[in-house]
């Protein structure tokens, strides 16, 4: 059997794999939290979260399930200001912000640039603000924004996986090279970023999957990048469900995200989080779970590598 399927898994294909959107409302975000983070500063800071309600990414990403919650239009000039203000109200106090639009800040169809002045203006009690992009985005209007803040932006680039096969796959439309160059333009204008790394994409083993996301942390760091995020690969979305159908992708194991955080932690060359939104899924033992999930979130708000957790799984 090949490595890949032999049909074409392009954005109409992955499209049609889909369920239906939930409903979304312009004028309210989907979702919003608070959580502690390890910052660049060595200080663990309280961190709001909120998930905007916009205009679905033009890129239809192969493992990607955050259309779920976005729009068919470009959201009304005042909808985005809206949604984080109503947020903002029901959070509690925090240092930092992490606006998250299901695809890129600054595709001006997501967040149009006319609302710019007004998100910065709610976003003054800040001192770090992360929002997301994709490559092709980052340019002028990423300046623009930053210069508008008063605390210090910080830009998430999905890197998902530097495998030369399975990046081109992931109907990303990204390069390795685009990539390094919108790290390069946002470093050389004061700009910190973060890149997203996928585990165990389609088309890898448990090993090869520890063996890439270990590569991509590599490739990140040589590029500039000052975070690390690894992202567990999960199922749900139509199109990974119908290639594990086929035996095209599995979820990892508990045990994987620990050996490539632990490994990204010894690299020394920036802070590497480990993503544990809905953790549970990938427990296939009651006995360590627990102990497993404590281990990684000391991982991430203190970047040291405690001991392994003892258990017959």
């Amino acid at each position: 059997m090949s490595r890949f399927p032999g049909f074409r898994m392009d954005g109409c294909w992955i499209r049609s794999m889909r369920e239906e959107k939930a409903p979304a409302d312009p004028f309210l975000p989907y979702g919003w939290f608070n959580e502690q983070e390890l910052l660049l500063s060595g200080d663990v800071q309280e961190v709001s979260a909120i998930l905007l309600t916009n205009r679905e990414c033009p890129y239809s990403c192969l493992m990607c399930d955050l259309w779920k919650h976005t729009t068919r239009e470009t959201v009304p000039v005042g909808a985005i200001p809206a949604q984080i203000e109503y947020a903002l109200e029901k959070l509690s106090a925090a240092t930092c912000l992490k606006l998250f639009n299901s695809g890129s800040f600054f595709d001006p169809k997501a967040i149009p640039v006319e609302d710019y002045p007004r998100i910065a203006s709610l976003l003054t009690g800040f001192e770090n603000i992360l929002v997301e992009s994709h490559t092709v985005f980052v340019g002028r209007e990423c300046l623009e924004f930053s210069r508008m803040l008063n605390g210090k932006l910080q830009v998430a680039i999905g890197l998902e996986s530097v495998h030369p096969e399975v990046l081109p796959r992931l109907n990303k439309g990204m390069t390795l090279p685009g990539f390094k160059k919108a790290v390069g333009f946002l470093r050389a204008h004061g700009i910190s970023t973060r890149a997203f790394i996928l585990l165990r994409p389609p088309f890898l083993s448990e090993e090869e999957g520890v063996e890439w996301a270990c590569r991509s942390i590599d490739f990140a760091f040589s590029c500039g990048v000052d975070v690390c995020s690894v992202i567990p690969v999960r199922s749900g979305n139509g199109a990974l469900d119908r290639l594990a159908d086929e035996g095209f992708f599995q979820e990892h194991s508990i045990q994987s995200l620990e050996r490539v955080i632990t490994y990204g932690i010894g690299l020394q060359k920036g802070l590497v989080f480990a993503d544990l939104w809905d953790f549970e899924r990938f427990s296939g033992c009651d006995s360590c779970f627990v102990f497993r999930k404590e281990r990684l979130e000391r991982m991430n708000l203190e970047q040291v590598v405690p001991p392994a957790v003892d258990c017959n799984c």
